[in-house]
């Protein structure tokens, strides 16, 4: 419902703020306020920053992460360990590793998991770039750091069987992430904990 005591330019600013993740529309109402009365502070800087994202934020046609070019900055890094890749489902749960620095490796990311329910299959996620991937003789272990959900767990196991054929040794994060956990919501030392604890999983008869 429009509200009467906003013009219509701010009324789809609240709007569209209402679409974000934690806003609802008396979040969005408070966060516009806020903006508009710090135009120059806040409104401003932050036009233009969404602006310059808009026009050079990519996917990276590599491993699926959000960067200004692609392959990304994790992808170029000659630093990073080729020989292990660590499987996830979004972007938030790369950054969440990259955060607790538990492991210098390279990234894929999946797009979702498997949810036949909501119409999400393998055909729409990044299964087939992964077992491409893995055939590279160069990588001889995958880390699925994959949601402990239920869905997650499926799709970690559909994955395994996937990779039978690789020759790379299939690990998951163990001690440290609660079933029915989101990785983007633990903290840095539950995730380095989780990753140091990965164990091995074995594709189902």
């Amino acid at each position: 419902m429009s509200d009467h005591a906003v013009g219509p330019e701010i009324e789809r600013l609240i709007q569209l703020l209402a679409r974000l993740p934690g806003l609802g529309p008396r979040s969005a109402r408070r966060v516009a306020l806020h903006l508009v009365k710090r135009k120059d502070q806040l409104m401003g800087p932050l036009a233009e920053a969404l602006a310059v994202a808009h026009e050079r934020v990519v996917e990276c046609e590599t491993c699926g992460n959000i960067d200004t070019m692609t392959p990304c900055a994790v992808c170029r890094d000659p630093r990073r360990d080729g020989s292990v890749l660590v499987v996830v489902e979004d972007v938030a749960d790369l950054w969440a590793l990259e955060r607790a620095q538990a492991v210098k490796a390279r990234y894929h990311v999946l797009g979702g998991v498997l949810s036949p329910l909501d119409g999400v299959g393998p055909e729409q996620l990044a299964i087939d770039t992964l077992v491409e991937r893995a055939r590279d003789p160069q990588v001889r272990e995958v880390i699925l750091a994959i949601n402990a959900t239920v869905e997650g767990q499926t799709t970690a196991y559909y994955i395994t069987d996937q990779l039978e054929a690789c020759d790379v040794s299939v690990t998951r994060l163990a001690h440290g992430v609660p079933v029915g956990g989101e990785l983007d919501y633990l903290d840095e030392g539950t995730l380095a904990a989780a990753m140091r604890a990965r164990t091995q999983l074995q594709a189902q008869d």
